[in-house]
């Protein structure tokens, strides 16, 4: 399903921690990984004043190993420009199937490259997008980055909203199941804000309507016995209810269309999808719709 990965990787350790974790992708047919260093001019400048390119090259030789040892075929580009737009463009020509980038949760301000660059592919990209979760870890004194754990064949959240772009997510969840993925939460939120007060004695009839639809979900998934699915309904804000869901199970990974039933209004209000991703404790698959 994933056979091509690009990488978004710099000299941090936060990128050497994030191609540590990417043996799982292989669960999924992933054979092939394009690992790209993205340069502009700000970090072009601060890198020459720090490593030698000579450093810069071992560093990238090293992550390639990892990635070789792993069992990927790899190749490796250094690339100039605008990170959000060169991934975007060399996924494309690429034929990549998911771009991985790392994330750390509510970490807008603190590491541009792992922080900004996710939230930018998440508005821009047409490819999906798998943002591994780090988190800063303290030893021996020194702070560290490092991966929550990120097993995608684990434990998997599906949130719904039942819109087109969710069917989309669907459909790559469902392929996602055919290669082992074990163990799944479906799940709705019936978002409070929508009810109006007229209509507020129905709360029970919409939760039993969803009920009945992510039981429909449950029925495509039968065909494979190796899989185990649970269903969950709450009424509530449904980003917030899903961080909660999430963090409760716990869940290793949430796959959901990128995009829900009103896309202008979410890109000035911020989207369920995009609140996720930014904090989930969990790594994050985001799937677009097609063009």
């Amino acid at each position: 399903m994933f056979k091509k990965v690009l990488i978004a990787t710099d000299l941090s350790p936060a990128s050497d921690a994030l191609i540590e974790q990417l043996e799982g992708l292989r669960a999924y047919g992933a054979t092939e990984c394009l690992l790209v260093q993205f340069l502009n001019m700000q970090t072009s400048v601060s890198m020459a004043l720090t490593y030698s390119s000579d450093v810069m090259e071992n560093s990238l030789q090293s992550q390639e190993e990892v990635l070789r040892n792993q069992g990927f075929t790899v190749e490796s580009k250094t690339v100039a420009g605008l990170p959000k737009k060169e991934i975007c463009r060399l996924a494309s020509e690429e034929g990549c199937s998911v771009i991985v980038v790392g994330a750390r949760k509510e970490s807008l301000v603190r590491e541009q490259f792992f922080g900004g660059l996710a939230h930018d592919l998440i508005h821009h990209c047409r490819t999906p997008i798998l943002l591994i979760r780090l988190e800063e870890q303290t030893r021996d004194g020194e702070v560290c980055v490092e991966p929550l754990a990120c097993n995608v064949s684990n434990h998997i959240v599906f949130p719904t909203d039942f819109s087109e772009n969710a069917e989309h997510a669907f459909a790559v969840l469902k392929n996602m199941v055919a290669d082992g993925a074990r163990q799944l939460t479906l799940a709705h939120v019936v978002d409070k804000h929508t009810i109006r007060p007229e209509v507020e004695d129905r709360v029970e009839e919409y939760k039993q309507r969803a009920v009945e639809r992510l039981e429909q979900m449950k029925a495509e998934l039968a065909s494979h016995d190796h899989v185990a699915v649970e269903i969950q309904v709450s009424v509530g804000v449904p980003s917030a209810e899903i961080l909660r869901l999430v963090r409760e199970l716990p869940a290793q990974l949430v796959v959901m269309g990128s995009q829900g039933r009103s896309f202008v209004q979410e890109l000035f209000l911020g989207s369920v999808s995009h609140n996720v991703a930014r904090h989930a404790e969990s790594s994050v698959l985001l799937i677009p719709m097609d063009k």
